[in-house]
């Protein structure tokens, strides 16, 4: 583990002390600076010796001279468990003779702090050791949740953090500040959970620049006359089912039980949503109860409307796609089940969902725009079922395909979103973009690049063809119109293919074994000198051999290509969106759709520029150092094991 995992970060939720049973503080914020705890503890003994320890003596009487030390019971700890208290919101002082009645909160320290203490006051020099006397032991610290006894300044906060990984966490100078009133949401058990106070907002201590993308020349040759744009925000979101923490509770460790708690997280999700305000928000592992009871109707109230699809047999979570009711209007909506009986395949309860969106406009006029087809899936996770990846991935594109094509031939903007649980440069991941696989001999674990996360690599290897027909999908990534089921070997013909063996070379030829009987088998049939000699198999009325099927190669025409670099240049790091098992990766995507720009070299990485619809902007991810230094995911601002991703799109409005 580096040193960034030993970082501090600015903490600004009381309900870390809610249910502590040694002590509750109302109004204890819990940030601290970037020092070792060592060291902390050091300047705050040192404080107090210098500013309120220093006159006293034991002669005082014990209600002048006796101090008492207020510790939040998230104990000092080392590395990722770590769980601080801020010196910001921390005064000492000495308490005055005026002040003897006001009321101060008390509580036992630590058994580590207490013989830290002890042990700092013996290696003191005697003279100060006797000027302090035992009855000053531990200096009153009074927090800010009483404002009349606070008389001293508090600490310096100006050299909290030291660290460059951390200083991406520090408050940025914004005034633009969420507002603490107004979010109140609609459900039960989560009013002790306020917002984050205005002082520090939510999108400042998790600190993540806006790339602004519209400036960009990424289609020259339409030049400075191209159309208006109808600009939109789209955000994809693996907001963590709750369920999903309670049945792998070994994944979150390193987190706090109150971080944890479904009402904590629901309010920093919502309010998370509430700040970026997408137009399209594309969320999975949605749990089934938390989404009739909790999501949906709070989402209505921010003016969305929600389309769910749970996932199939006994699972509990599922995908959703929500869109502002202001902004577009439904058109169909195509749910996918990826599971399928007596597959092997396909034997897994993932799920997606595709919707067809019409933009909405206040007067089109003489103007016209295309509808949006918005894509969201969570594919299965299994690293060393690769197979079962490809295959999920190949039916959904399938019903983009069937949904996205318009009477003209051609496709409309396509958004795909998703937890597609693989990495960048994954064969999966080239699959999506460059649209095709040569996949016949490839070990299954390798397919989604996370060959970390398989401690026994399983030694499948993708065979061709990788799905049946019954399947109904072409190597294309289309659907066979009435494709139908076969069973065992039988085929169909038609009549004219199979009338070309009446007069064949095998037919006239009489078997040397067969009994001569004259009238019966003597005869030898005379072949019509207009019939052919040779057969022709172009009269088949099976349409599977009219199905595209490339041995051991997929593709699909939908021209994908990634929102995000996944690499951050400044940092010279690769972006994070998630951190399993401590370990740093992208598994999540927003993929849009763009035209391919010609390239001799079709092996390869497929090059792309914008088309219909441009990328304007996207909010920036972080490295797997600043998450570290976060404690990882969860932490106390991103109440999700996943980073949202956003981004910001314009769709041209053309004329008639």
């Amino acid at each position: 583990m580096d040193q960034n995992s030993d970082a501090f970060f600015t903490c600004r939720k009381n309900v870390l002390l809610a249910k502590s049973p040694a002590t509750c503080i109302d109004g204890l914020s819990a940030p601290v600076s970037g020092k070792p705890v060592s060291e902390e503890q050091q300047a705050l003994l040192q404080q107090w010796l210098e500013e309120g320890a220093g006159g006293l003596h034991t002669s005082e009487s014990p209600s002048k001279t006796e101090k008492v030390l207020a510790i939040s019971t998230a104990e000092w700890l080392e590395g990722p468990e770590l769980l601080m208290t801020s010196l910001s919101d921390l005064n000492i002082s000495a308490q005055s003779d005026g002040q003897e009645q006001q009321h101060v909160v008390q509580t036992e320290a630590s058994p580590e702090l207490q013989e830290f203490v002890e042990t700092t006051l013996a290696n003191l020099p005697a003279e100060e050791r006797e000027a302090e006397g035992d009855s000053a032991l531990w200096a009153a610290i009074r927090t800010q949740a009483d404002p009349q006894i606070i008389d001293a300044a508090p600490l310096s906060t100006e050299v909290w953090i030291e660290d460059p990984a951390v200083l991406a966490w520090s408050p940025a100078l914004e005034t633009d500040v969420v507002s603490t009133e107004g979010a109140v949401w609609p459900f039960q058990d989560v009013g002790q959970f306020q917002p984050f106070p205005a002082e520090i907002p939510y999108h400042e201590i998790l600190w993540r620049d806006w790339e602004d993308l519209s400036a960009q020349d990424c289609i020259p040759e339409e030049g400075p006359e191209a159309g208006s744009l109808f600009e939109f925000r789209v955000m994809s979101y693996n907001i963590l089912a709750q369920d999903l923490i309670e049945q792998s509770p070994h994944l979150y460790m390193h987190c706090h039980p109150d971080i944890l708690n479904w009402s904590y997280r629901l309010t920093n999700l919502l309010q998370e949503i509430q700040h970026w305000d997408p137009d399209v928000l594309c969320l999975q592992e949605v749990q089934e109860n938390h989404y009739w009871e909790q999501l949906e109707p709070t989402l209505m109230m921010m003016g969305f409307a929600c389309i769910y699809k749970r996932r199939t047999g006994r699972k509990t979570d599922g995908c959703a796609i929500c869109y502002k009711q202001s902004r577009f209007q439904l058109i169909s909506t195509n749910p996918v089940e990826f599971f399928r009986p007596g597959l092997d395949i396909l034997n897994r309860d993932n799920v997606g969902l595709v919707l067809l969106l019409q933009p909405l406009l206040e007067s089109l006029g003489d103007k016209a725009i295309r509808p949006l087809c918005v894509a969201n899936t969570h594919v299965l996770y299994n690293p060393r079922r690769g197979d079962i990846k490809l295959a999920q991935m190949a039916l959904l594109l399938a019903e983009i395909d069937k949904t996205s094509k318009m009477a003209d031939g051609n496709y409309c903007p396509i958004i795909l979103c998703g937890d597609l649980n693989s990495v960048p440069d994954s064969p999966l991941y080239k699959f999506i973009r460059n649209g095709q696989l040569y996949y016949h001999g490839m070990p299954a674990w390798k397919v989604s690049g996370q060959e970390e996360f398989c401690e026994h690599p399983y030694q499948r290897k993708l065979l061709t063809p990788l799905w049946p027909s019954c399947l109904g999908i072409t190597d294309d990534c289309q659907y066979v119109t009435h494709c139908q089921s076969k069973t065992s070997d039988r085929l169909k013909y038609s009549r004219d293919f199979l009338l070309q063996f009446h007069y064949c070379d095998a037919a006239c030829e009489r078997p040397a074994e067969l009994i001569l009987l004259e009238g019966v088998t003597d005869a030898k049939p005379d072949r019509p000198p207009h019939w052919p000699k040779k057969l022709t198999v172009n009269n088949n009325s099976d349409p599977e051999l009219f199905c595209s099927r490339y041995p051991g190669n997929i593709q699909h025409g939908l021209n994908l290509t990634s929102a995000y670099n996944h690499f951050l240049p400044q940092r010279g790091r690769p972006e994070i969106t998630t951190m399993p098992l401590g370990v740093g990766a992208t598994v999540d995507y927003i993929f849009y759709s763009a035209k391919p720009i010609k390239n001799e070299n079709e092996e390869s990485r497929r090059m792309y520029q914008d088309g219909a619809l441009k990328l304007l902007g996207r909010l920036s991810l972080l490295s797997e150092d600043i998450l570290w230094s976060a404690n990882g995911l969860p932490n106390p601002f991103c109440s999700s094991d996943h980073l949202c991703l956003l981004t910001s799109f314009g769709l041209e409005i053309s004329d008639f």
